[in-house]
């Protein structure tokens, strides 16, 4: 059977580590890029019979491009810390590798769970990201800071596994800010070349929303469908929002030493 290393990019994820890495114990190697983190993961990850190496964070694209330099077999599933395998899917994998692939990467689908529910609609069910599943050498991710796509460097179309894997993208709401204002940062830095205004940010917020909300039939998963589409739209409106602050470089008024009129000083 062909052999596969599965990865996993973590950065301060102690809480959900052992969950990810668990999940993957089937694979031949398990690696965990972790980008210093302060929390323990790495430790967690080392105790649990994964590789452990260090990657500074550059984006996402710089962080899975070098992840994959150092997985050493010619197969590899990719997991990010919020995401779980599943035994369905172990075994889809397992049954391609003892095979012959009729591809050289797989679209994996995901299922998301969210506020004590699976999430049916909202554009979150069956939802993809890049292939995680693929021979090494088929594909090559764009160094972008954040949604990073890839470029197919093989001559099969890519396919698509039957079975989902599992998806806790939050476990509180202070997680839906704390990654609202991460990934609109580092979204901003993808609007670089880009001017932009206030007008704009609301524009493609209000669009985000109503995408999520209507359009995906966000609606149909009640509140954890609205606060989906809201948080798109703030995730959405900081991210023009930020790069309109880069962009028009305000600076602070500047204030002079206060001293007492006519010059005299305190006794």
């Amino acid at each position: 059977m062909l052999k596969v290393s599965a990865y996993i990019i973590a950065y301060n994820e102690a809480g959900k580590i052992v969950d990810a890495v668990n999940s993957v114990l089937w694979a031949d190697e398990v690696i965990v890029a972790d980008s210093n983190s302060i929390d323990g993961t790495d430790r967690i990850a080392t105790e649990l019979g994964a590789r452990v190496v260090q990657i500074p964070f550059e984006g996402f694209g710089h962080l899975r491009n070098r992840v994959i330099e150092v997985c050493t077999h010619e197969w590899i599933f990719s997991l990010d810390a919020d995401e779980r395998c599943t035994p369905e899917v172990r075994d889809e994998v397992l049954s391609l590798l003892a095979a012959s692939p009729a591809h050289d990467a797989y679209l994996v689908p995901r299922r998301n769970y969210f506020m004590g529910q699976w999430v049916a609609h909202s554009g979150w069910y069956p939802n993809f990201r890049q292939p995680q599943l693929f021979r090494k050498g088929s594909m090559r991710y764009m160094e972008l800071p954040v949604h990073e796509g890839y470029d197919l460097l093989t001559e099969k179309p890519v396919g698509r596994l039957h079975h989902a894997i599992w998806q806790i993208p939050f476990q509180n709401f202070e997680e839906v800010v704390k990654k609202a204002n991460r990934y609109s940062t580092l979204g901003a830095l993808k609007l670089a070349d880009r001017r932009v205004t206030m007008g704009a940010a609301l524009l493609h917020a209000l669009w985000s929303f109503f995408k999520h909300y209507v359009g995906k039939k966000g609606f149909l998963d009640g509140w954890a469908g609205f606060v989906i589409a809201f948080g798109n739209f703030e995730g959405t409106f900081y991210r023009y929002a930020k790069r309109f602050e880069i962009q028009e470089a305000w600076s602070s008024p500047k204030s002079q030493p206060l001293r007492r009129p006519g010059g005299s000083s305190p006794e």
